[in-house]
């Protein structure tokens, strides 16, 4: 029995992931447990931020498996979430152990503060959800293939969005296409979506080009769209340009960056990694202008930028 961990953290660049043996995988799930199904109106949900730390996932790798879990599940915030699965973690220092710096992911090569930071996004998210017995407002990553709560592709000619600036040569809201619980939402990151480029690559920005960004700044991961064909637009002020349409980078300084695209209405929608399209900021709340929402870590706003249908080459 093969057990695949994978560590959500990242938008834009592949999260990390490590394959535990037989043996290390039996003592893992033994204390996976579950334990008890959550009651609804608990504090724990299957709910989180869209941008941050969004639990570890686990995968079975075989074909079959010694015990009744199912085949993907996801550990968040102390409970377990899958298919049939809505249940507290029988040992409730599992998820600390698994995404620190003594945990299986220790094994991989990755930044000196690497740990410091996940504990920092998973205390967030605990500070989120709160005490109050009510779920994070997000959107539910565990929904595969379906509209997140509250969502809802765009409708131009709804009433609550006449006033605000039409983007004709935007790109349809289309949650339902990207979202499908499998090749397309799995292997498309932020940068496809925002480009609304498919490439089943998780796409970096400049590797296309031989110019991948060398550091997680603004400049750097500018460059690297740049060489890809986005043209960079620093006055566009939230204005939807005359030709292809309008996309905004952020970035988490050192770690992670993040690509936003403006839709048909005016309003802006978003892919963090793997996980589903959504049109909530990490409040749950619609985003009319990426530099004002709730972005989490991605503290860096660092420019608009168009793309230019047909310009532009990514991988």
């Amino acid at each position: 029995m093969t057990l695949r961990v994978t560590l959500d953290i990242f938008s834009g660049r592949p999260n990390p992931v490590v394959d535990i043996d037989a043996a290390q995988a039996g003592a893992i799930l033994e204390r996976v447990g579950p334990a008890r199904r959550i009651g609804e109106g608990e504090d724990a949900w299957p709910i989180a931020p869209p941008l941050g730390y969004r639990g570890i996932v686990f995968e079975h790798v075989d074909e079959t498996s010694e015990d009744d879990l199912p085949k993907t599940f996801r550990l968040i915030g102390g409970a377990l979430f899958g298919l049939g699965l809505a249940h507290r973690v029988a040992d409730d220092q599992l998820e600390q152990f698994l995404h620190g710096s003594t945990g299986p992911f220790a094994a991989l090569d990755l930044e000196g503060d690497f740990f410091d930071r996940v504990a920092a996004e998973a205390t967030r998210f605990e500070e989120l959800r709160g005490t109050s017995g009510r779920p994070v407002r997000g959107f539910d990553l565990w929904n595969h293939g379906h509209p997140p709560h509250g969502d809802r592709d765009h409708d131009d000619d709804d009433e609550e969005h006449h006033g605000r600036e039409r983007c004709r040569c935007a790109p349809l809201y289309e949650p339902a296409w990207w979202n499908d619980g499998g090749l397309r939402q799995d292997n498309n990151n932020c940068y496809n979506y925002s480009t609304n480029i498919r490439t089943d690559t998780f796409a970096q920005p400049g590797r296309a080009a031989g110019a991948q960004y060398a550091a997680l700044t603004c400049p750097d991961v500018l460059a690297g769209a740049v060489a890809d064909e986005v043209i960079a637009v620093p006055n566009a002020g939230n204005r939807c340009p005359h030709e292809g349409h309008l996309v905004a980078l952020v970035v988490a300084p050192g770690f992670d960056f993040h690509w936003y695209r403006k839709g048909r209405d005016g309003l802006w929608t978003h892919k963090p990694g793997s996980t589903a399209a959504t049109n909530v900021d990490n409040a749950g709340q619609p985003i009319p202008d990426p530099r004002a929402v709730d972005r989490g870590p991605y503290v860096d706003f660092c420019t608009f930028m168009v793309v230019k249908h047909g310009h532009v080459k990514i991988e």
